[in-house]
C-alpha cells in the first residue's frame, strides 16, 4: 500500500509586492506583468531583500498581508501568483521593473 502525500509550498503571512514605477502614491500599483498566455500575473516576494535581488536595487514595494490579496485582486485583476521570481535584465530601468 503506497500513500501519497501532497506538499503545499508554505505561504508565509505577509509578502513583499513590487510597486509599477510612476504610480500615484497616493493609490499605488502593484505589478502586475502578463504570462506568455496572456494571464495576469502578481509577482510577490518572501523576504524584501530577495524583492530588491530579483527586481533591483530602486524597486519601490509594500508589504501586504497575504490574506488581503483578494482585495488587490479586486482593484487590480490578476489570474494567478508567483513567489520570487527574478525579473530579467532586459525588463528593468534604473535598478527598478521598467
Amino acid at each position: 500500500m503506497s500513500t501519497h502525500t501532497e506538499t503545499r509550498p508554505t505561504v508565509p503571512p505577509v509578502v513583499y509586492l513590487p510597486l509599477r514605477r510612476g504610480s500615484d502614491p497616493a493609490m499605488p500599483e502593484v505589478e502586475i506583468r502578463r504570462a506568455p498566455d496572456g494571464r495576469g500575473v502578481l509577482l510577490a516576494y518572501t523576504a524584501l531583500d530577495r524583492l530588491l535581488d530579483l527586481c533591483g536595487p530602486n524597486q519601490p514595494w509594500v508589504l501586504a498581508h497575504t490574506a488581503g490579496l483578494g482585495d488587490i485582486k479586486e482593484v487590480q485583476h490578476y489570474d494567478a501568483i508567483v513567489l520570487d521570481v527574478e525579473v530579467p535584465l532586459e525588463a528593468r530601468r534604473d535598478g527598478a521593473i521598467a
